[in-house]
């Protein structure tokens, strides 16, 4: 699997704009395969998803990387992720940030991602198993939010939610494609959004649908 993390980095992340070094080592030192399930290891540093449960996927490295970098995580920042899965991204959050809260709507994902986590001892993460599709509360504001399924819109609450200065990553339905916007909340009622690229992923788990979304 060496080979293959190397390759990664170099015909995936590279070519994709991802040139930090800082965001390259985390991808260095954190074995992907040991958080892809059993039957999808050899696809473990392919750039593609791969198929969780209840319809989830596990998204690809370069998506992955590129949350990172949008986000610009600093060491003292709360991170608020919704959507677990099998808890990659939420290791990678937490290797930037001083604390990542991780909501998955699926127990058997909280459990897996906990085991996951645990063999690498990183301790700044606290998972739970609940319904965050409307934002999550109990240790907000955060700074920074990664909702890791589609949206057709976005709730209030995550607005509210970040701090001033914070940003949020999401991907929005927009009836035939679906868009990654970056928002960030500049006031107490202000807030920019930036639409990033075109993307693809699976609607988050217990998300509420709607026909048209305008910002």
């Amino acid at each position: 699997m060496a080979d293959a993390q190397i390759n990664m980095i170099k015909q995936q992340l590279r070519p994709a704009g991802i040139l930090d070094p800082k965001i390259l080592a985390l991808f260095d030192k954190t074995p992907r395969e040991q958080f892809v399930p059993t039957a999808y290891h050899e696809l473990a540093y392919m750039d593609s998803m791969i198929p969780l449960t209840n319809g989830q996927a596990m998204l690809s490295p370069i998506l992955e990387a590129q949350i990172l970098k949008v986000l610009t995580l600093k060491p003292t920042d709360k991170v608020l992720e919704v959507g677990t899965g099998t808890g990659y991204l939420t290791a990678l959050l937490a290797q930037q940030a001083q604390h990542v809260y991780s909501i998955d709507s699926l127990a058997e994902n909280t459990e897996q991602a906990q085991r996951n986590i645990s063999n690498l001892e990183i301790t700044n993460i606290s998972l739970a198993t609940n319904d965050a599709s409307a934002g999550w509360d109990k240790q907000q504001p955060y700074d920074a939010i990664v909702i890791t399924g589609s949206l057709d819109f976005l709730p209030k609450e995550f607005l509210q939610q970040l701090t001033l200065g914070g940003k949020l990553f999401v991907v929005i339905n927009q009836g035939q494609t679906m868009y990654a916007y970056l928002i960030t909340r500049l006031g107490e009622q202000d807030w920019t959004h930036h639409r990033l690229f075109e993307t693809m992923i699976p609607p988050l788990a217990l998300a509420k649908r709607k026909s048209t979304f305008k910002f």
